[in-house]
């Protein structure tokens, strides 16, 4: 696939009749009846094939004590696709920058970028990505942060471990990040070594003026808060300042989309996706359930119209009816780019979604 350089910054190209690059989110999902292990052999197959395919970006998120996910350890799991593909850039979607310190984060991306130079993306979220116990227990007592207002400080601390451009004088201005642009070094000057693209992500508006005010790219959590997608991506847009990484936005948003050849096909996977969510969302997470747990499942009052709520915002039916709904999202947003998201049961299906999407927008590989 074709890019073009914006400073630092990689900007997609769009293949075929795609409107703009498209990419892919994956959480490792566990099925009901499946295995962590067999989740995570399904992401390096989803991510050969995003690479197969054309796809710009394939990234995995964050998430924590949700059984129904697998990729708790965003890092971890980045290492190993990266053994297993080539060329696709592979990022993170995000990692909660809360939850680490920072110099950590930029140990772990250092070691990805040594692994697949010029490949690496590091989204950073300032959510827990889970529940507030949870959340106590990843960064103990002493370190729980609640205030938004740390958030900015960390990522400033995280870009100068990555940078290796601590002021002299500050208290860790002899510490460096390694592998990192310290071991460029050379007698009279500095060989800067590539390094992760930073992202921004957000649900709200806090991370949209912050991305725009430093002149970061953004990706914008469209699947789970899309009422808030506009405001957010004109407050990107209005504050956004020229960075030395990028001279104008980029925006990249979030969605939930699945093609089968049958529609009746697709809204049976989709609903499985949308019971998991209700069920995280009233307390009780679990596996995603299969399309037969779903059809029987006794909905207690008002969620059905949760799950209802749910699937208006998710792009699914037919190939031709998700490359239809994926246009109009891009002409409603503006965006620069499409990251594709599946939160269902079937792991066969769920590949065949994205090959299916694929052929709709002449993407290669076939």
């Amino acid at each position: 696939m074709a890019d073009v350089q914006d400073g630092d910054f990689i900007r997609g190209t769009a293949e075929g009749s795609a409107p703009v690059p498209l990419s892919v989110l994956d959480l490792a999902t566990v099925g009901s009846g499946r295995t962590a292990a067999q989740a995570l052999g399904t992401t390096v197959e989803l991510a050969r094939l995003a690479e197969r395919r054309g796809f710009h970006r394939f990234w995995v998120a964050e998430h924590h004590s949700m059984p129904g996910i697998a990729s708790s350890s965003p890092a971890v799991v980045l290492a190993h696709i990266a053994a297993h593909t080539d060329r696709i850039r592979l990022g993170s979607g995000g990692v909660m920058l809360p939850n680490h310190a920072p110099l950590v984060i930029a140990e772990q991306f250092g070691t990805l970028e040594a692994f697949a130079p010029g490949r690496i993306d590091l989204g950073l979220g300032r959510a827990p990505g889970t529940d507030g116990a949870t959340a106590a227990a990843l960064r103990r007592a002493d370190r729980l942060r609640e205030d938004a207002d740390d958030f900015p400080q960390q990522l400033s601390e995280l870009t100068r471990f990555l940078d290796d451009d601590f002021p002299d004088g500050h208290p860790y201005s002899r510490i460096h990040a390694v592998p990192g642009p310290v071991q460029g070094r050379v007698p009279g000057g500095v060989q800067r070594a590539d390094r992760p693209s930073i992202w921004l992500l957000g649900s709200s508006g806090f991370s949209a003026r912050l991305a725009g005010v430093l002149g970061l790219p953004f990706s914008f959590a469209h699947h789970f808060s899309s009422a808030n997608t506009v405001p957010a991506l004109d407050l990107y847009r209005e504050s956004f300042r020229p960075s030395a990484i990028l001279d104008r936005p980029y925006a990249k948003i979030g969605v939930q989309a699945f093609a089968a050849e049958d529609a009746a096909d697709a809204r049976r996977q989709v609903r499985t996706g949308a019971l998991s969510m209700l069920r995280l969302r009233t307390g009780r997470p679990g596996l995603i359930p299969t399309p037969e747990e779903t059809e029987t499942y006794d909905y207690r009052a008002g969620e059905a119209e949760f799950v209802d709520s749910w699937l208006a915002n998710v792009v699914y039916g037919t190939p031709d009816e998700v490359a239809e709904g994926l246009r109009g999202l891009v002409k409603r947003t503006g965006v620069d780019e499409l990251m594709i998201t599946s939160n269902a049961h079937g792991a066969r299906e769920r590949l065949r979604s994205f090959d299916l999407i694929a052929d709709t927008f002449g993407l290669p590989g076939k």
